[in-house]
């Protein structure tokens, strides 16, 4: 996670693990938890990936950039869920130097490209109100494929450099210790990067797509005594855009409540006061949660996943040709 910035001098003090205070019923409850929220986090997100991938029908620009989420969020219940976790249950790393590295390097990766993605999906979605014409024929899935290719290639190079002019690729890690090193400058252009330029965006636009929202619904009403043909095309098709809007717009609002806590905690709380650590673990765990939130959004809010969860149960979808069947 980002923000979350130690001094050089911090990293190699003495560190001992402590001893475990909890019993051995509590601790395997932990265990259990962890485990489940972990498995829940990766099959929702691997249900989501399978769904937009294989069935054709699904290959729009809008699903084109809910499969990067769900990419991210996979990656969130694979490698960082699991050591997060086991490190809040131990309160010590106890995964050795390299793994540690892995960690914080997907960490800041995921982070970085689930809070450009939503943003992406804003601009998105704007587009698609504020301006249909040129939105059908301007933003094809292969542009949106381009654009998400470009999200993550610029997330990966952008925290490769982050960390490496920090020196964390050097073994710093001391027994029982996971931190990375983030000087001053690096975390205010950290800030604005990964935090304050695509969360403004995130805003701005979608009080835009909801004011353009009523308004199409407002001109609508006003013009359904028209029964013509072309009248009712536009209609269904306004009234498309307008549901994904809001359907999207819940997965923004949640992705943001997640997201805020962490921040604002990472910029009030300094990292020598360790009696607070609780209150950022704490902040850190519910934003993590954000992945596990998103395919449960999916399978309420989304009726065409619904429609392929029951493919995918009733093992429909290894039927010949079954990524051609209609599922919207």
């Amino acid at each position: 996670m980002h923000l979350t910035a130690v001094n050089q001098s911090d990293v190699c003090q003495e560190h001992a693990c402590p001893e475990r205070s909890v019993s051995l019923s509590v601790y395997v409850i932990l265990y259990v938890a962890a485990a489940a929220v972990s498995l829940l986090t990766v099959c929702g997100n691997l249900l989501v990936v399978i769904s937009v991938s294989h069935f054709k029908q699904l290959h729009t620009p809008a699903n084109i950039l809910i499969f990067s989420l769900a990419m991210s969020d996979l990656l969130t219940g694979l490698v960082v869920m699991p050591f997060h976790l086991t490190l809040l249950i131990e309160s010590c790393w106890t995964s050795g130097s390299v793994m540690c590295l892995v960690f914080n390097f997907v960490s800041f990766q995921v982070t970085s490209v689930s809070v450009h993605t939503v943003a992406l999906i804003a601009v998105d979605r704007f587009l698609a109100l504020s301006s249909p014409f040129l939105y059908s024929e301007k933003i094809s899935p292969t542009v949106i494929c381009i654009a998400t290719l470009f999200n993550w290639l610029f997330s990966l190079l952008y925290n490769f450099t982050l960390l490496y002019i920090n020196g964390n690729f050097t073994d710093v890690t001391c027994p029982g210790e996971c931190v990375f090193i983030i000087d001053g400058v690096s975390s205010l252009i950290d800030l604005l990067i990964v935090f304050l330029m695509p969360c403004t965006v995130i805003i701005i636009l979608y009080t835009h797509v909801f004011f353009i929202a009523k308004k199409h619904a407002t001109a609508i009403r006003a013009l359904q005594v028209h029964n013509s043909t072309q009248s009712s095309k536009n209609r269904v098709s306004d009234k498309s855009e307008r549901k994904a809007a809001v359907q999207l717009g819940i997965l923004v609002v949640v992705f943001l409540l997640c997201l805020l806590p962490y921040y604002i905690c990472s910029l009030v709380i300094p990292y020598s006061h360790a009696d607070l650590f609780y209150v950022r673990d704490v902040s850190t765990v519910v934003f993590y949660l954000n992945s596990t939130i998103n395919p449960i959004i999916y399978a309420l809010f989304y009726p065409w996943f619904q429609k392929i969860l029951k493919l995918i149960f009733t093992f429909k979808v290894f039927n010949k040709d079954s990524c051609l069947m209609n599922v919207l």
